[in-house]
């Protein structure tokens, strides 16, 4: 089912916008597009041994110190995910992730993290999983999408270098 018919059914109907393909915050600020909301990164992180993933929401402009993210979850040193795990458990590709990927992980395998620099934010800019729009979700639907899935999102101070 297509991610914005599940979002409809859901009562749950957010703005689309359609452009270019961006597989970074960085060709988004090549592409300079003008829209409402807050820009996201989106991190796809798994622990040391591959046990445990995890999606990060923070800023766009942000960057993270995961050694002390790292230390501050309890989780053995953080890296990126493959694009195999991505696939695997987000069903998505890179430069595709954001959370509503996680209508994917089934299982509950992934957790939600969320900046606590976000939570006066709203209208956030997320992929519907493909990289050629955005979706602006308000944090009411973001909080239903999330009770949706099952994804109890972490409310963190996500540490910068």
């Amino acid at each position: 089912m297509d991610i914005m018919t599940r979002l409809a059914n859901w009562q749950i109907c957010p703005p689309l916008i359609e452009h270019p393909p961006l597989f970074t915050c960085d060709d988004a600020d090549r592409l300079l597009v003008a829209r409402p909301g807050t820009r996201l990164k989106n991190l796809f992180l798994r622990d040391n041994y591959g046990r445990r993933h995890a999606l990060l929401l923070t800023r766009a402009d942000k960057q993270v110190d995961l050694k002390a993210l790292s230390r501050q979850v309890g989780w053995s040193r953080l890296g990126f995910a493959s694009a195999d795990r991505l696939q695997r458990y987000l069903g998505v590709e890179p430069g595709h992730v954001s959370v509503l990927a996680l209508v994917n992980d089934r299982e509950q395998a992934v957790e939600l993290w969320l900046d606590l620099e976000l939570k006066t934010g709203d209208d956030f800019h997320c992929h519907p999983l493909r990289n050629t729009a955005t979706v602006l979700l308000s944090k009411a639907d973001l909080q239903a999408f999330t009770a949706r899935t099952g994804h109890t999102p972490l409310w963190l101070p996500v540490p910068a270098p």
